[in-house]
């Protein structure tokens, strides 16, 4: 008995305690949007399957109150911002935008992203046949756009 009652003090003076948000605003988000030119669709899916654990903004669960889960869901956040960071597009090099656009290809296409306990609790993120042809096409025209500009094989339509 007096473990028990010692194990739910310690869940209760646990719930003080939290890992910090991921919002940092939205910004870094817009940002990438612009650069990218991702059409509407194509924002729908990004902000509904990517970017809790893909940018600086998550959006979090009501369970995110409570600790352990928080600090789990801070772990998978954290994971999934070492692989791929929308906040941080802007210091990414031409190379390295194009390497992170192919590795989102690879990723929707082979079903592994996102991930099945996030599809579980998040509706949105299962995307359909369509929404992934979506995002793949517009990716793959990301692609070849960073290889134009690597190759400086762009060629600018401003007249001078």
């Amino acid at each position: 008995m007096k473990i028990l009652v010692a194990l739910m003090l310690l869940f209760v003076i646990a719930q003080f305690f939290s890992p910090k948000k991921n919002q940092s605003g939205l910004y870094a988000i817009d940002q990438f949007f612009v650069e990218t030119e991702a059409p509407t669709e194509v924002k729908k899916i990004l902000s509904q399957a990517c970017f809790d654990c893909h940018s600086d903004q998550t959006t979090y669960p009501w369970y995110n109150s409570v600790t352990p889960v928080n600090y789990w869901l801070n772990s998978h956040v954290n994971g999934g911002k070492s692989h791929f960071d929308v906040s941080k597009w802007s210091t990414y090099s031409i190379k390295r935008k194009a390497h992170k656009l192919e590795e989102l290809v690879e990723q929707v296409e082979q079903d592994k992203m996102p991930l099945a306990s996030y599809k579980w609790t998040h509706k949105g993120a299962n995307l359909s046949s369509d929404q992934i042809e979506a995002l793949v096409d517009w990716a793959q025209t990301e692609i070849f756009a960073y290889g134009l500009v690597k190759s400086n094989l762009f060629i600018s339509t401003d007249e001078d």
